[in-house]
């Protein structure tokens, strides 16, 4: 069934890729039992202790169990948790899928601020935001920055699936940030652009206008792809998508 596995090292994640594989692929069905670990050494050429690891990493992984005496049997198909973390937000089509996905989130977020925000809340948005502007006007990447503002939006809205969401998506989408920031950064106008986008959303919010801040959100986010949009093929091969020297600021 299996070829054999050869490698430095790891061998036990790649082993247990390779059975994972046969799982979510259907070729190892539920109620299916795994070869028997001298079959898996034999197969893959690799120690009983790599097998073992690897099938101890499918159990917690919820994918298999052991039977006393039996073996080690395919559980029923479950819903996995999100896990974008292998992700790579470095091509052009995967960053405008980043920016789509948080231009829906993040429009909610802002919309929900303007309805939720306390003085508090308010006044630490204008912190993040006054720490995004002085890092742009050092010629910082921003990054770090920008991500604070858009969480400092999330917090404020009391909801904490919503803040652990957009963290999370946040931290993913960090190369991309990081790309999105290296193309405006080309364009005093974009650098401009991007800072008044970013404090009109601060602006309706502090209004208490959920519309208009939804609205500033995602027309933000919507100019964030267009730009990227318009960057030129040398622009996507000369960062390689995620490896940008930074010398001034923004994208998000």
């Amino acid at each position: 069934m299996f070829s054999k596995v050869s490698g430095p090292i790891r061998l036990a994640d790649r082993v247990a890729a390779i059975l994972a594989e046969e799982i979510e692929s259907g070729r190892l069905a539920e109620g299916d039992r795994l070869p028997t670990e001298v079959a898996l050494v034999k197969q893959l050429g690799v120690s009983r202790t790599v097998v073992r690891e690897a099938v101890s990493r499918l159990r917690n992984a919820g994918l298999v169990e052991p039977r006393q005496g039996l073996g080690v049997f395919v559980l029923p198909r479950r819903t996995r948790p999100l896990d974008l973390e292998g992700e790579s937000p470095g091509t052009k089509s995967k960053v405008l899928q980043i920016v789509e996905v948080r231009a829906a989130l993040e429009g909610e977020a802002a919309a929900l601020a303007a309805t939720r925000a306390t003085p508090d809340d308010i006044a630490r948005m204008r912190l993040a935001l006054a720490a995004l502007d002085t890092a742009v006007a050092a010629d910082g990447d921003g990054v770090d920055e920008d991500l604070a503002f858009h969480r400092s939006i999330a917090e404020s809205t009391g909801n904490p699936v919503l803040v652990q969401t957009v963290r999370y998506l946040g931290e993913v989408a960090r190369g991309g940030i990081r790309v999105t920031r290296a193309n405006e950064a080309r364009r005093t106008d974009f650098i401009e652009a991007v800072r008044q986008e970013h404090h009109a959303i601060l602006t309706a919010i502090e209004s208490h206008d959920p519309e208009a801040a939804q609205s500033a959100a995602r027309l933000h986010l919507r100019h964030a792809a267009s730009r990227l949009q318009d960057a030129d093929e040398r622009f996507w091969t000369e960062t390689d998508g995620l490896d940008v020297g930074l010398g001034a600021d923004p994208a998000t």
